[in-house]
């Protein structure tokens, strides 16, 4: 099974960049037809979706947060990361990396557990 897990600081300041890495076990990044994504969900809220990448090199980005969202890999590892600039406290959320196997509109097939970045002084 294709196994997901999040990792990076859980608390960030205000105007700080917030970084996460997702390390995947069994299954690659390059395999065809595997997308891989970050969405979040803030406290009380539902989930939000923030970007994804392919197995290609296409990155796309929610358009609420395109501007300040950069997702990366790094193949050699089997890592993506997500750097999410100028956070402010609306930015607190469960944050998620997931995969989707053909096509996104077919929702997630594996989820990681999600990991809590709270932004505050």
């Amino acid at each position: 099974q294709v196994q997901l897990q999040e990792s990076g600081p859980g608390l960030v300041k205000p105007s700080q960049t917030l970084s996460l890495t997702c390390t995947v076990s069994g299954g690659s990044l390059t395999a065809s037809f595997y997308y891989w994504s970050w969405i979040r969900q803030p406290p009380g809220k539902g989930l939000e979706w923030i970007g994804y990448r392919p197995w290609s090199d296409a990155t796309y980005y929610s358009s609420s947060l395109a501007s300040r969202a950069t997702i990366s890999r790094d193949t050699s590892k089997n890592q993506f990361t997500l750097e999410l600039s100028s956070v402010t406290p609306e930015d607190t959320a469960l944050y998620y990396c997931a995969k989707s196997l053909g096509s996104l509109v077919r929702g997630m097939d594996y989820w990681g557990k999600g990991t809590l970045v709270t932004v505050s002084s």
